[in-house]
């Protein structure tokens, strides 16, 4: 990934005159995408000259390498030399995971989609399913593990939908995880975030138990998607194909075709960014 062109920064704090950022068109912010993200973001942690030093890289340059990251799929120590130190790039993407503040951006840019597409901020169904990812060596064998119908060794991301096809929820568990087990996570935040939803598509890999547990502790109910009698191969099932197709926007990212973070709540995080970046392309295209 090279970069296309070097621009003044707009963003840049008055007391670094002359900084230039690095614009990677694949990654880097257009002046219309950073208009929709900048009111999203935390206040800095200097604002009134008091409590702290005042930061020394503007946010959106900060955000260009995050998104550099999670897009090129490189390590953190690998970011070109026209990014902020990736000592500094990373220790605000974690302190930013401690925080939630990755989610609440990413949650605050699917309302605007779901809106500005006539529908209500709030869903009333969903769709769920899981994706295996081979782990790296940076992921402790502690927090993954194999999956025999996969054959891979690493971790698995169960995920909710809503019709569109935006992420409502993630949990990042290890890949020897049964989808039904780990359901009962996925639902239950579910519920934590949205009291409007009320139905739950899923496909065959979530029978048993966990329908009644999610009626009778939940009120949701799960419709099980089935294959076609007979079917073999691929083929596409009503609903599941949303969800599908929302797995392929996330691997476009190359930082989420492998699980690289050794921590789930930064796996997720990943996710999160990658979404980020494919809703905040949509919503400045108008």
């Amino acid at each position: 990934m090279s970069a296309s062109s070097i621009a003044p920064c707009p963003s840049c704090p008055p007391c670094s005159p002359g900084h230039r950022c690095a614009v990677y068109s694949s990654s880097s912010l257009t002046d219309e995408q950073w208009a929709v993200l900048e009111p999203l973001l935390p206040p800095p942690g200097n604002t009134t000259g008091r409590g702290g030093r005042p930061e020394k890289y503007c946010r959106r340059l900060i955000l260009d390498a995050v998104l550099y990251v999670v897009r090129g799929g490189i390590a953190w120590r690998q970011l070109p030399v026209e990014f902020p130190p990736a000592s500094t790039v990373y220790g605000i993407f974690a302190r930013w995971v401690h925080a939630g503040v990755w989610r609440r951006i990413h949650d605050a840019l699917r309302d605007r989609l779901r809106v500005r597409s006539g529908r209500d901020r709030c869903p009333t169904a969903a769709i769920i399913d899981s994706q295996t990812v081979p782990g790296a060596d940076t992921v402790p064998r502690s927090r993954r593990g194999w999956d025999g119908g996969k054959r891979t060794n690493g971790v698995k991301r169960h995920v909710a939908v809503d019709v569109t096809g935006l992420l409502l929820g993630v949990v990042v568990t290890a890949a020897s995880i049964q989808d039904r087990d780990a359901a009962h996570r996925l639902l239950a935040a579910l519920r934590g975030s949205f009291s409007t939803i009320r139905l739950i598509w899923a496909d065959g890999g979530y029978p048993g138990r966990l329908l009644g547990w999610a009626k009778s502790v939940l009120a949701l109910r799960v419709e099980i998607i089935k294959r076609r009698p007979g079917s073999t191969g691929f083929h596409v099932r009503p609903r599941v194909w949303v969800v599908e197709r929302t797995f392929g926007w996330i691997v476009k990212h190359r930082r989420c075709v492998r699980a690289y973070e050794n921590r789930p709540d930064h796996h997720e995080a990943v996710i999160h960014i990658a979404m980020i970046g494919v809703m905040i392309r949509r919503l400045a295209r108008t």
